[in-house]
């Protein structure tokens, strides 16, 4: 909450003495031209398929909403991993993205590049078109298998408005903990 209310003085302060710009969409504009949203998207939660290491075929679900008072559209999403022993790795051609929920999918979206970037362990997924605001979308993630190594993996959400200089909006993150099965093995 201090964050947020920390943004919206430093946002008043800068439109008092001239520094931002509203656009026609109403998305915050800064003079340097770094395009933020209004209200920012939520991440409304992160799920998977699987939960015990070495699984194939999982899916991992993250759900956003882009509020209708967005003031931009989304054109992107990047999905890094913060904590967790093993680096995931992912079927990136598999990616998928829909308007609904994991348990309620809707319209289909078009994505442009999915990528990744090994070294900060990180996938970015591009929406073309971008998303319009006032909608609940869902990410689905394809790893080659759940992690060999069990314990908590943090994989932090990051959302960014269209623009050529857009600042990314920090949601939170999708917290997938992955056991090992060995109960069943071992009497």
């Amino acid at each position: 909450m201090r964050v947020a209310t920390l943004f919206g003085i430093t946002l008043s302060l800068a439109i008092s003495i001239g520094g931002v710009a509203m656009t026609e969409t109403q998305a915050v504009q800064l003079r340097d031209g770094t395009v933020y949203f209004v209200e920012p998207p939520k991440l409304v939660k992160a799920t998977t398929t699987y939960k015990d290491v070495n699984i194939l075929g999982g899916t991992y679900y993250f759900t956003i909403n882009l509020p209708e008072n967005a003031g931009e559209s989304l054109q992107k999403v990047t999905i890094a991993q913060k904590e967790g022993v093993e680096n995931i790795d992912y079927n990136l051609n598999d990616t998928r993205a829909f308007v609904g929920t994991s348990d309620r999918k809707e319209t289909r979206l078009k994505l442009g590049a999915v990528t990744n970037e090994r070294k900060t362990r990180t996938v970015s997924v591009n929406f073309d078109p971008p998303v319009t605001p006032g909608q609940t979308i869902t990410i689905a993630l394809r790893p080659v298998s759940n992690p060999s190594f069990s314990g908590v993996y943090l994989l932090g959400v990051t959302a960014f408005p269209v623009g050529e200089k857009s600042h990314g909006q920090f949601l939170g993150f999708g917290r997938f903990q992955f056991s090992s099965n060995r109960g069943s093995w071992f009497p």
